[in-house]
């Protein structure tokens, strides 16, 4: 018999609703989500378990309600306020879109996330700007948060994100808090992600170098960067592109991997399409995303292009700082793979911290309680940069 709910398990006996809602949640602290209007979907949802558009339905509908609201305030000229319900409608969109299979649905679903997630960060957060960073032909849509007061040239974090986040997340859970230590943020959606995988059609690659390389290029062609401080950070799946881009673009001046990917990921996914056919709410994934996230026709040709997605001949090339973020009682990723990341790593200067209950996060990339996982990332780099502040 399982436990009853928590606030990490909203769904004890459905891993990959409870996952799904947990990232939602951790959003709370930054103004993104409402902890009250979270709880009367999920109260909503817990006897329709069993229906497979439930999830899509009730997150849409608190959407809908909310953008109507926003839409309102702004016409009676609140921006503010229609600011702060566009964000959290955007969110509760992007939310709905994540159990949609591929198709025309999830398309307009996610377009309409990011148009709510980016009205609401414009009202909210004008230091917030939409660049276009070029790359191989074409554009990757970035957020670049400037740190206010900044003096002259100051350091800048590029942000990828994982698997299943966006740019809108990662700019103000992380970007809040580097702006607040005079550092920019350049929180992009690369191949795979977000933005880039929703409505430009472009899939995950595993030489994560080349949109790196990007990255790297545009924020230090910037008269506000110091391009000899520029830091790459990805977490979730991010943690394999940051020390690939690490490993080969060696223009960065440090690394970080806000949770580390599965080791041999190929197997991790054979795995997950094991538990898939027992019983799919056991895994973090929905059946489809990872091929979607892929860009394959099946979960065996994703398996198959999985295998590119292995640090285990490319980690020891990695000479810059690095850090690796892990939770103890990692479920979505055994933190094995953090410590056989930083065994392999080659640099001289890396460290591997290892959260626990003690520190008041123990789930994976601190989606429990980010703020912990990001303070101590902006305290490793400001020392490793050397830009701490002095007290105020």
């Amino acid at each position: 018999m399982s436990a009853g709910p928590t606030w990490i398990s909203h769904f004890p006996d459905n891993f990959v609703w409870s996952n799904a809602t947990l990232v939602t949640k951790g959003m709370a602290p930054y103004g993104a989500v409402a902890l009250g209007e979270i709880d009367e979907v999920c109260e909503r949802l817990r006897p329709r378990q069993a229906e497979p558009d439930a999830w899509a339905e009730e997150w849409s509908a608190l959407g809908r309600r909310l953008e109507a609201i926003a839409e309102a305030a702004a016409t009676e000229g609140r921006e503010m306020t229609a600011g702060n319900y566009y964000l959290r409608a955007g969110m509760y969109y992007f939310t709905a879109e994540r159990f949609i299979p591929p198709g025309d649905a999830k398309r307009e679903l996610g377009r309409r996330a990011l148009a709510c997630q980016h009205a609401g960060l414009r009202r909210r957060h004008p230091n917030v700007e939409f660049v276009e960073v070029p790359y191989e032909g074409t554009t990757l849509p970035a957020l670049f948060m400037r740190a206010p007061g900044a003096p002259g040239r100051a350091p800048t974090v590029v942000v990828f994100d994982g698997m299943d986040n966006c740019k809108e997340m990662s700019v103000l859970f992380a970007g809040l808090e580097l702006a607040a230590r005079g550092m920019h943020t350049l929180a992009i959606d690369g191949p795979g992600q977000g933005e880039s995988l929703r409505l430009r059609g472009l899939s995950a690659r595993h030489d994560y170098e080349v949109p790196g390389a990007a990255a790297w290029e545009h924020v230090a062609g910037r008269p506000d960067v110091d391009p000899d401080r520029i830091v790459v950070m990805g977490y979730s799946f991010g943690g394999y592109y940051a020390a690939r881009i690490a490993a080969f673009e060696r223009r960065y001046a440090a690394g970080v991997a806000f949770a580390a990917l599965h080791w041999d990921l190929a197997g991790w996914q054979r795995e997950v399409q094991r538990r898939h056919a027992r019983d799919p709410r056991t895994t973090a994934q929905s059946t489809f995303h990872f091929r979607w996230v892929m860009g394959c026709p099946d979960m065996d040709a994703a398996i198959d292009k999985a295998r590119q997605f292995s640090l285990a001949d490319v980690a020891g090339r990695i000479t810059c700082p690095f850090l690796v973020v892990h939770a103890e009682d990692d479920r979505v990723v055994p933190v094995e793979s953090a410590r056989r990341l930083y065994e392999a790593l080659g640099s001289t200067r890396k460290r591997l911290r290892i959260l626990t209950a003690a520190d008041g996060s123990t789930y994976h990339a601190q989606a429990d309680n980010r703020q912990v996982g990001v303070d101590y990332i902006a305290d490793w780099i400001e020392e490793t940069l050397g830009s701490r502040q002095a007290p105020r």
